[in-house]
């Protein structure tokens, strides 16, 4: 008897927290669709890092954030100097971690292609992270969900407001982190891929709920 495949619809998050990965960690499929509405404050353009003992949020700016457009048109504001602020942030932040190297270069080559939409800064990082976990999931992006699609639905499940969500599918597993002697949980996964390279798989399988 064939196994039945894990489809999974996500929003498709920018460099998301580890619960997300506890959540679809098994998924045979991972779908997004183009059509999805940006939602203000969420991790849609937004990630958590540890920055000198503190958690620091990294902003992706955009246009038409109060128009509720959907992802597939929401294109990336340039004129803001964000993108030398994240990198400066993720080197300060990572560099001296043990899997820098091992991750670092890839990263920054999709931020320096400089892609004009969030949907495509989004989907190649999530493509990088999953390739790092050597993950078997195919990542599918849709123009709208369609009748009969056969789910588990997260869209709206994550967002920085909205812990308890994220406390049904995840349980903290401390690791080594690079910045003081108290575990942040929760952080985006580029923080656990730095620190932990190959044995992230090991903390996202202790950390799921």
């Amino acid at each position: 008897m064939t196994k039945e495949s894990k489809v999974l619809t996500t929003d498709l998050l920018y460099l998301p927290p580890l619960a997300y990965f506890t959540a679809v960690n098994g998924a045979d499929k991972i779908q997004v669709y183009a059509d999805a509405k940006l939602s203000r404050q969420s991790y849609v353009n937004k990630a958590e890092v540890l920055l000198a003992n503190k958690r620091e949020t990294l902003i992706v700016p955009v246009h038409g954030l109060r128009k509720k457009l959907a992802i597939k048109e929401v294109k990336i504001d340039y004129h803001q100097k964000w993108l030398n602020v994240h990198l400066r942030g993720i080197k300060s932040a990572y560099g001296k971690s043990p899997f820098f190297e091992y991750f670092y270069d890839d990263l920054e080559q999709i931020y320096l292609r400089k892609p004009q939409f969030l949907i495509d800064l989004n989907l190649d990082l999530l493509t990088l992270c999953l390739e790092f976990l050597r993950w078997n999931v195919s990542l599918v992006v849709k123009e709208k969900k369609e009748e009969g699609d056969q789910d588990n639905d997260f869209r709206g499940f994550f967002h920085p407001k909205s812990l308890t969500s994220s406390d049904m599918v995840y349980k903290p597993h401390p690791y080594m982190q690079i910045f003081g002697p108290d575990f942040v949980s929760n952080l985006s996964i580029v923080d656990l891929l730095f620190c932990e390279g190959p044995a992230a798989n090991e903390v996202l399988n202790l950390s799921r709920k």
